[in-house]
């Protein structure tokens, strides 16, 4: 590893802290290094604050050395006045020389004009160390910009024998509890996974039997928006998604006359291809991220049609025997690890 691709790596490091926190901005971090030392560093925290490269500056203690110092950032400074000032003009009116940069922004309004400003103003620039790493960094907010959809994580739990819910009795509909499949511990993770992303969605039948909350109740965290398909409105008006507590969106068939408080419901052409349909939607409310919850039908859709980009599938230790069967996934995990007695496995699409 040379000395740029480590100092991108601590920019790397350094914006993952960020994670959950600064939609619909990216993840960035970055360093200002003199003489083979950090002398200041920062990572954009929270969308509306800051930008790293300010945070990294406003480090520094000796200003003084800015002039002679490199900074590193992990993603091309903005060029353009969003909720805060360019982050290229700061970086030039500081007397900084030397830039050194993870990957080109893929944001229209910035996309190589924030290099081409540096540039003007005399600045030596490199471009793309570590880049595939720093494309990872923000594979959500380069799969908005350049797919035009949201970044989709399909996650589930099934069963030894592969069920994601038992066969159950009228009586045990009625009481619309969630049957659990893994212990504690990989609930508490799932609940850590919601907090990074911005929505979760699930169908119709699984906000009828499991009454979900969706938020972040067992980590510390963002509550992200809550999705759930019901063509025909027959998910009980009692259920916990219509409770106000969160941001929802319900696809539906047609727009109901009464408004809710934090409702949002968008029709949708039920006869058409819907994974296509509500990636263009949560694309057009800016919505970088969506973890898919449940249940089969709705995994299996968005896996026939080829719109996911990863997958986190947990095994219980318990068996069914019979009820729903889970989805079938064409690729092979590429890591398991053991969460006591659960198995989670990750899929990667790409």
């Amino acid at each position: 590893m040379n000395i740029h691709e480590k100092y991108i790596k601590r920019c790397i490091q350094l914006a993952e802290n960020g994670l959950g926190n600064t939609y619909p901005n990216p993840l960035v971090g970055s360093v200002l290094v003199y003489n083979d030392k950090i002398i200041g560093e920062g990572w954009h925290k929270k969308a509306g604050e800051p930008h790293a490269e300010v945070n990294a500056i406003n480090a520094v203690k000796d200003t003084s050395l800015l002039k002679k110092a490199t900074i590193y950032v992990s993603l091309e400074p903005c060029s353009h006045y969003g909720k805060t000032p360019p982050c290229s003009d700061l970086i030039i009116a500081s007397g900084i020389k030397k830039v050194v940069i993870g990957s080109v922004d893929p944001f229209a309004k910035v996309a190589g004009k924030g290099i081409k400003k540096l540039l003007e103003a005399g600045c030596e620039v490199q471009v793309g160390i570590l880049e595939k790493e720093c494309h990872t960094l923000n594979k959500r907010f380069f799969t908005y910009h350049l797919e035009k959809r949201p970044y989709i994580i399909l996650k589930w739990a099934k069963s030894k024998d592969g069920y994601l819910a038992p066969e159950i009795s009228k009586e045990d509909v009625a009481k619309r509890q969630a049957v659990w499949i893994t212990n504690k511990y990989s609930k508490q993770l799932v609940h850590k996974w919601r907090s990074e992303e911005q929505a979760i969605l699930v169908g119709t039948n699984t906000a009828i039997a499991d009454n979900p909350q969706l938020n972040t109740r067992l980590w510390k965290g963002v509550n992200p928006t809550r999705i759930a398909i019901d063509r025909t409105h027959r998910i009980p008006k009692d259920s916990n998604l219509f409770d106000g507590s969160v941001n929802t969106i319900i696809f539906c068939e047609e727009n109901p006359a009464q408004s809710q408080h934090n409702i949002i419901y968008q029709p949708i052409d039920f006869t058409k291809e819907l994974p296509f349909q509500i990636c263009e939607a949560l694309y057009t409310q800016e919505i970088q991220s969506v973890i898919i919850e449940g249940g089969s039908k709705t995994l299996q859709s968005f896996i026939d049609k080829g719109l996911w980009d990863e997958a986190r599938v947990f095994t219980g230790s318990i068996s069914f025997n019979s009820g729903t069967k889970a989805p079938q996934l064409p690729e092979k995990p590429v890591f398991t690890q053991s969460i006591l007695n659960d198995t989670l496995e990750f899929y990667d699409k790409n």
